[in-house]
């Protein structure tokens, strides 16, 4: 079995310092302008549009599979376009992945020998089009139906430059029938999978796990683009003092109604790219991913463990929380990533963390029964929860991969609690929002092992900010669900337990 940061099903979410990065990062409400295309690059090669980038990767995701954010910081470090035409291409490539299903509804109105028998180029450059038209207020009708006629000449011949020209203008024509509102189903799941544009079976298992409303309001808040947030360094300097600072800077930014140590920032730079970051005093981090250090409640001296820790977010926190004393074991499979913990410990000025490597089944065999104060299992995982981030993990996932992270979830459950020392605490998280992964998970260890009990002793200020948010109730057991419309971040799991004496 191999740890659980080497599966593809386990999404991170990650901090780089490079350009292409700043230009992923989609900004609400943002839609730059792009400059003319098709200026000459150094050396004599012509440049890439960014609508030509966007649909390169756009058409790279689709038939490889590809993580979107990835890809895409290839295509714009590739292409070295200017900050607006970078911000376009990423706004283009999000965007057409997370509609596609409710674009090719309409799609699928104007193209009479029907969109699967299209070339995938043309697909997706018909679908990138139709976002723009649709979804895009500030960008031309015409520029976008010009730009992708242009790109079907160059790339094809006149027959399907013709076929795009026609489809879009039919689109643009009919953009006022052609609305979310417009779309109706006798069966709720087909509507709100094509209203929201996500797979039917998904969204016909939200329905029965939460509810119509509550599975739309999902469906909804995972189209939405992502704020960025911080979590302050509170070793070095209090949040209001950080909040000062990202003020004098010119950032947007406000107290994180989720995290204690959080900001959110809608409008800025690459948070990552300033001198604060690399002095240490905040770190990039989700707001939903930042409960989870502040639920396993670490004290300064104790012995702690993250299982599965790469790249070193909740372990840092951690090891904040616990004053920087004590030690917690950070553990990934591989030496890479066990060394972009030490360059986080480093930078954040952590001196009590030990990045190891080691496959997580196994860490019984390196660490001594009963032998943590807590142990955190921020397991693999579907990344359902992710979706506004990573908009593909909807069309990718699928019930059988759902099944099995479970069974593996499972697997490292049952490994690694041994390691808790009676009274001690073993915290279980995810960034899905499945019950197979989550609730029911847990109901299945406990009934397994029944030396541990959900544990309701959580920290008070983070009590009171989920039952804000609704996301707990007075029926609070020990565990909690997040989802994404909660706080606009991450949809999250997590849930706390008690080894009894």
């Amino acid at each position: 079995m191999t740890d659980n940061k080497q599966l593809p099903t386990k999404t991170k979410t990650k901090t780089t310092k490079n350009a292409s990065a700043k230009s992923a990062n989609r900004r609400p409400g943002k839609q730059p302008q792009p400059s003319s295309g098709g200026q000459a690059a150094a050396g004599g090669r012509k440049k890439r549009t960014p609508r030509e980038v966007a649909l390169d990767t756009l058409v790279r995701v689709a038939e490889s599979g590809a993580y979107s954010n990835l890809q895409l910081n290839r295509a714009l470090q590739d292409a070295d376009l200017p900050r607006a035409d970078a911000a376009l291409a990423t706004e283009l490539v999000y965007g057409t992945i997370q509609r596609q299903a409710t674009l090719d509804h309409w799609l699928g109105k104007f193209v009479a020998k029907g969109l699967h028998k299209l070339e995938p180029w043309v697909h997706q450059l018909l679908r990138m089009s139709a976002y723009q038209l649709l979804y895009l207020d500030r960008i031309p009708p015409h520029a976008a139906v010009n730009e992708a006629v242009t790109i079907a000449k160059r790339r094809g011949h006149s027959g399907i430059s013709g076929m795009v020209n026609g489809v879009l203008r039919s689109v643009d024509r009919g953009r006022a029938e052609l609305t979310e509102a417009s779309i109706s189903s006798s069966r709720p799941a087909e509507e709100l999978a094509l209203r929201h544009s996500y797979p039917e079976w998904l969204v016909q298992r939200w329905i029965d796990s939460y509810g119509i409303s509550t599975a739309e309001a999902i469906c909804r808040a995972g189209n939405e683009q992502p704020h960025s947030s911080l979590r302050v360094n509170r070793l070095r300097l209090s949040r209001e003092e950080a909040l000062s600072r990202l003020a004098e800077e010119q950032y947007d930014a406000a107290p994180s109604p989720a995290a204690p140590a959080g900001i959110v920032v809608k409008r800025g730079g690459n948070l990552a790219d300033t001198i604060e970051y690399r002095d240490g005093l905040w770190t990039v981090q989700d707001e939903s991913s930042m409960l989870v250090a502040e639920v396993v409640a670490p004290q300064a001296g104790m012995k702690v463990l993250d299982c599965c820790a790469a790249p070193g977010g909740k372990t840092t926190h951690m090891a904040e929380l616990m004053q920087n004393k004590g030690k917690v074991w950070a553990n990934d499979l591989h030496p890479h990533k066990r060394d972009l913990i030490n360059e986080q410990s480093a930078r954040l000025g952590l001196n009590n963390v030990e990045a190891i490597t080691e496959d997580a089944m196994k860490l019984g065999d390196r660490f001594a029964p009963a032998s943590m104060d807590a142990v955190l299992l921020d397991a693999p995982c579907s990344g359902l929860g992710v979706i506004r981030r990573k908009p593909e993990i909807k069309w990718t996932k699928s019930l059988a991969d759902i099944h099995a992270i479970a069974k593996l979830q499972s697997s490292l459950l049952d490994a690694v609690c041994p390691l808790v020392k009676p009274g001690g605490v073993l915290v279980y998280s995810t960034c899905t929002i499945e019950l197979e992964e989550n609730e029911e998970q847990i109901r299945s260890f406990l009934s397994r092992h029944p030396e541990f009990v959900l544990d309701l002793e959580w920290p008070e200020e983070v009590l009171q900010r989920l039952t804000e948010a609704g996301a707990i109730d007075s029926s609070f057991d020990g565990q909690a669900q997040l989802l994404p419309q909660h706080y606009g971040s991450d949809g999250f799991y997590i849930a706390r337990m008690r080894r009894q004496a």
